[in-house]
C-alpha cells in the first residue's frame, strides 16, 4: 500500500510540474480528447479528488454528493460542463492551486487506512489500495491528454504497471459493459516494462503462456489502448487473431458507460521534444 501511495503522490506531482510550466495560451488548448483543453483535464481531476475524499473521510457526505451528480447527469448535463460551472472563475494557476492541496490530502487520507478497507464510489466500493489505483490511473490518463495537446513526449517508468494491471483485470469488464459475451479464453499479456525499472527486471506478465490468445508489446502502448488514449492501429502491439483482436478494439480499463476508442491516427502525436 506505501509503494500503491508512494506512486499516486509521483503521479499527481509530474503532472503538476508539467502544468505549472503550461502559459496562458496552453491552458486553452483544444485537445483530441473531446476537445478539453489542459484547464478541463485539471478541473476534471480535482472534481473527482474532491469526491474521492469525501469517499475516503465521510461516506454519508460522498452519497450525498453523489445523489446530486446523479440528478444533473440524469437531466443530461456533461461532466465536463459541471467542472466548468464549479470552477469556471478560477484561471489555470488558481485551479493547480486549488488541486495540489486536495490530491494531498486524499493520498494522506488513503495512507491512513487499512489497505482492505471498503471505500464506496460509482458503482461498487473498493478496497482502499484498488481505490488508490485507480486514481493513479485516472491522473495518468487524463495527464497524457496534457502531454499530448503541448506535444511533449512524457517520461515513463514503473508506475505503469499499475495501469497494465488494471486492463489486464477489466478484460471481462470490457465485454460485459457493452452487453457481450466474454470470450472463454483469457488472453497471455506480456508487456515490456519502461526503462528505469527494477535491475534485471524481464517482461510483465499476466495469465497462461500456453493461452491460444495473447498480446504482446510494450506497457506503454498496452496502457495508452486500455485507457482509450490510442488506436490499437497507432500502437506496436502484437495480437492473435481472436478473442484478443475483439478485446483490443473495445478495452475500457475505467467505469462508466461504453466508450469508444480514437480512431486510428487521430491522436498520433508529432512530439516537439526527445527523451534524452
Amino acid at each position: 500500500m506505501n509503494d500503491t501511495i508512494d506512486d499516486l503522490r509521483t503521479e499527481y506531482a509530474e503532472l503538476a510540474g508539467l502544468a505549472r510550466g503550461l502559459s496562458a495560451e496552453q491552458w486553452r488548448l483544444r485537445s483530441d480528447f473531446y476537445g478539453w483543453t489542459p484547464w478541463d483535464e485539471i478541473a476534471h481531476l480535482l472534481y473527482f479528488d474532491e469526491t474521492a475524499l469525501l469517499a475516503a473521510t465521510d461516506a454519508d457526505a460522498f452519497a450525498r454528493d453523489t445523489a446530486a451528480l446523479t440528478a444533473q447527469l440524469s437531466a443530461g448535463r456533461e461532466i465536463s460542463a459541471i467542472a466548468r460551472e464549479k470552477y469556471g472563475h478560477l484561471d489555470g494557476p488558481a485551479l493547480l492551486a486549488r488541486w495540489e492541496p486536495v490530491s494531498a490530502r486524499l493520498t494522506d487520507a488513503l495512507a491512513a487506512l487499512d489497505p482492505k478497507a471498503r471505500l464506496p464510489w460509482y458503482g461498487p466500493s473498493m478496497s482502499a489500495r484498488s481505490f488508490a489505483t485507480a486514481r493513479l490511473m485516472e491522473t495518468w490518463a487524463h495527464g497524457q491528454d496534457v502531454w499530448d495537446v503541448v506535444r511533449r513526449r512524457r517520461p515513463v517508468g514503473p508506475r505503469l504497471r499499475h495501469i497494465a494491471h488494471i486492463g489486464v483485470t477489466t478484460f471481462g469488464w470490457s465485454f460485459v459493459n457493452r452487453g457481450l459475451p466474454v470470450p472463454a479464453v483469457v488472453p497471455y499479456v506480456e508487456l515490456q516494462p519502461p526503462l528505469g525499472g527494477a535491475e534485471g527486471e524481464g517482461a510483465w506478465t499476466w495469465g497462461d503462456p500456453a493461452s491460444s490468445e495473447w498480446v504482446r508489446g510494450t506497457a506503454e502502448d498496452f496502457c495508452l489502448l486500455v485507457t482509450q488514449r490510442r488506436n490499437v492501429a497507432d500502437t506496436a502491439l502484437r495480437y492473435s487473431d481472436g478473442a484478443a483482436r475483439e478485446w483490443l478494439q473495445i478495452a475500457q480499463c475505467f467505469a462508466g458507460e461504453p466508450a469508444s476508442a480514437p480512431p486510428p491516427g487521430v491522436r498520433r502525436v508529432e512530439y516537439l521534444d526527445t527523451l534524452a
